[in-house]
């Protein structure tokens, strides 16, 4: 189960001056993407928001919780992208608020969503209510945790990114290695 805390104030950003993988050259360890495959180390840092109009679908044990062709990616180096949905596009009804958040440094403080049938199963999904510029586009969106519920792109099954906290989904366009595979702490 995923735990978070609450952050009183966002981290320092000066962090973000000693990362140097910047998806500008991709590093030697990175797998060399064949025609019609993205590499998550040609994805920019800071992220980039992409409007996507295929078919994404997230169930839990076949019921529909969200479907939709007009979602944002958000792509950053060295993680497969998340999906954010519209919240006109989920079912909100099958949805819980949980308690908790987290801070991105780049999107701000992420509230977090159980299953309303399975509450004690911890957070499917995450949103940003007051996401910060330029990701202003995501609001009230949702992703969800392809580990926890059955998410699709296309029909295509999506596969977990490694890590547990992580939300990316993989499916055979990206390639990497990902953040959050052993020995990726540094990244």
């Amino acid at each position: 189960m995923l735990i978070v805390t609450a952050v009183a104030k966002p981290p320092d950003t000066s962090l973000r001056a000693m990362w140097n993988l910047t998806g500008k050259k991709r590093p030697p360890f990175a797998e060399a993407p064949a025609q019609g495959q993205e590499s998550v180390w040609d994805y920019p840092r800071p992220p980039s928001l992409r409007a996507d109009v295929r078919l994404v679908e997230v169930k839990n044990d076949g019921q529909l919780i969200a479907s939709s062709n007009r979602t944002f990616r958000i792509c950053e180096t060295a993680s497969p992208p998340t999906f954010y949905i519209p919240p006109d596009d989920v079912n909100r009804e099958l949805l819980i608020e949980m308690e908790g958040s987290s801070y991105c440094e780049w999107k701000g403080a992420a509230d977090y969503w159980g299953l309303q049938a399975k509450p004690e199963a911890g957070p499917v999904a995450w949103s940003y209510r007051n996401p910060r510029h330029p990701f202003l586009k995501v609001k009230g969106h949702m992703s969800f945790y392809p580990g926890r519920v059955e998410c699709y792109v296309d029909g295509e099954r999506v596969r977990p990114q490694p890590g547990g906290f992580y939300g990316g989904w993989i499916t055979d366009e990206i390639i990497g290695p990902f953040k959050g595979e052993p020995g990726t702490g540094h990244w």
